[in-house]
């Protein structure tokens, strides 16, 4: 982690700060409105998709806003944006991941959805967060990331992509189980007739991996982790991995059923028998920038609500008080 530096300014010709937003949610309009004046007042342009901006167009007025041009691949180019504030959950944060994975710019995350663990203010602060950006008064972290290669029966790479939570593999019949072969480092680990199996970064021990029973990691510790879906099998504990390792699934080539391979509940292809996804640690990182430095267990506790003094402290508590 670092800070940004560069002295706060209230103009500054040529800034430029992308927004995406959660355009089917009014809140999130109006928030995404609120931030593209506030920016603007401050002489900082904003830019975002065509699509958003004619949506937008009757609640930002006369602010400095201009379209982002689509890439090619589903996203738009950030190049030359310092920063990406996105309004939504989680969902709408990982869809600008794919515009800046392979630039240095930094996403913000502004939580309007539920748990939002990627996101790092909420919409109730905006006025904060416009502050913020005008001054450069955020830290940037640099989180994991995994990369996804998916052989055939000849060895040859027919799918990639990457994720910043986790990749998933699970049956494409609601009827039919899954049968794979998980391999660690070139040796076999086990056979499991499941539902799937999933290989997570830390940052995703918060999502998916959290609901199918894996542990909660850091987001600074470097690791894998491989957690096994409704596995039939004696030894099926979710893993932790060192971030050097390299993880093979194998659909079982007898298998009489398809899998379907997910990338952060993104991107997706057909996995049939035989074929195998390769996990490894990411060639990229995605760059987070942060308001505050509260610690991750802080951030934990919020997030889901926790009560530190226990049942047990609460019942003394409300026994102080009789």
């Amino acid at each position: 982690m670092w800070q940004v530096t560069g002295q706060p300014e209230q103009t500054r010709p040529g800034r430029c700060v992308a927004v995406l937003t959660h355009t089917g949610r009014p809140e999130a309009v109006k928030a995404a409105a609120r931030l593209v004046s506030g920016l603007s007042a401050a002489g900082i342009e904003s830019a975002m998709p065509a699509e958003d901006l004619e949506i937008m167009q009757s609640q930002i007025g006369d602010a400095r806003v201009v379209p982002l041009m689509p890439n090619g691949v589903g996203g738009h180019h950030v190049d030359g944006c310092e920063l990406v504030v996105v309004l939504g959950g989680d969902g709408t944060i990982l869809r600008a991941a794919d515009w800046v994975i392979d630039t240095e710019v930094a996403l913000l995350g502004v939580n309007l959805g539920h748990v939002g663990f990627l996101a790092e203010a909420e919409s109730s602060e905006i006025d904060s967060i416009v502050d913020h950006v005008i001054d450069r008064s955020y830290t940037v972290e640099e989180r994991f990331t995994i990369d996804v290669n998916i052989c055939d029966e000849n060895n040859d790479v027919v799918w990639s992509s990457f994720a910043v939570n986790e990749v998933s593999i699970e049956k494409a019949a609601r009827e039919r189980m899954l049968e794979i072969v998980v391999d660690i480092d070139g040796r076999p680990l086990s056979r499991w007739s499941c539902d799937g199996v999933l290989v997570s970064t830390p940052t995703g021990s918060t999502a998916y991996a959290f609901s199918a029973g894996g542990p909660v990691i850091w987001p600074d510790v470097e690791a894998l982790l491989l957690v096994p879906l409704s596995a039939h099998a004696l030894f099926a504990r979710p893993l932790v991995l060192s971030p050097y390792s390299r993880v093979l699934i194998e659909l079982v080539d007898s298998a009489q059923t398809e899998g379907v391979v997910w990338c952060d509940g993104r991107r997706y292809t057909t996995l049939r028998g035989g074929m195998e996804v390769a996990v490894t640690q990411g060639a990229r990182r995605l760059r987070l920038a942060r308001l505050s430095r509260a610690p991750f267990t802080d951030r934990l506790v919020n997030k889901f609500g926790l009560r530190s003094e226990g049942w047990r402290g609460a019942a003394e508590q409300r026994h102080a008080s009789e």
